[in-house]
């Protein structure tokens, strides 16, 4: 197992998922039932079942685009949400 990718890809998921919709969710689901093992395992089945989809979907892609262009792709991606993101909030506080 390669470690440094292992770190990489924890810790950008890791700080992905602290506080979006999913964290939420399962803090609704936890609050409300006294089985909190069963929140957690649902929760993390669901989490890997999404993350090897999200493998399989790469893999696939990766055969048809070179991982040069899904790199730059997705960092233009990233860049134009931020930037979207920080035009829509200047309007809503004005």
């Amino acid at each position: 197992m390669d470690k440094r990718l292992f770190l990489t890809v924890f810790a950008s998921v890791f700080l992905a998922e602290i506080g979006d919709k999913t964290q939420l969710a399962t803090m609704a689901f936890a609050s409300g039932t006294t089985s909190r093992w069963t929140v957690f395992a649902a929760s993390a089945a669901a989490l890997v079942l999404a993350a090897g989809i999200g493998v399989l979907f790469g893999d696939l892609v990766a055969r048809i685009v070179s991982p040069r262009v899904l790199t730059t792709a997705a960092g233009v991606a990233f860049l134009l949400i931020g930037g979207w993101m920080i035009w829509r909030a200047s309007y809503a506080t004005a």
